[in-house]
């Protein structure tokens, strides 16, 4: 083999490679667009998801404070409702004649 025919092949070998690092390049390129365009898409979708999650927490919280509320109205209630049975009670046995023991 000749000198020119060891250039010419090495031209050729390096050109060949050269277009594979090109296309490589581009490869790469195109994934790395790829892959910022889903971290954005993750990143609106994580912000949303953290949005609707606080509110639902707020809904939760507003749904807990207005059981607790209704809960100490009913508690109060009833215990309103044992202290008039109480003193009914009470009453009543007042008003009962004593019982002499024989």
């Amino acid at each position: 083999m000749t000198i020119d025919e060891r250039l010419a092949r090495i031209e050729h070998v390096t050109a060949g490679s050269d277009e594979q690092r090109r296309k490589d390049r581009e490869t790469d390129r195109a994934l790395w667009r790829g892959t910022q365009r889903q971290l954005n898409e993750l990143t609106f979708k994580l912000a949303t998801f953290a949005d609707e999650s606080r509110a639902a927490d707020d809904r939760l919280r507003e749904r807990i404070e207005q059981s607790d509320q209704s809960a100490r109205e009913r508690d109060a209630h009833l215990g309103d409702r044992i202290e008039s049975l109480t003193s009914s009670i009470g009453a009543l046995i007042a008003r009962l004649p004593l019982e002499k023991n024989p």
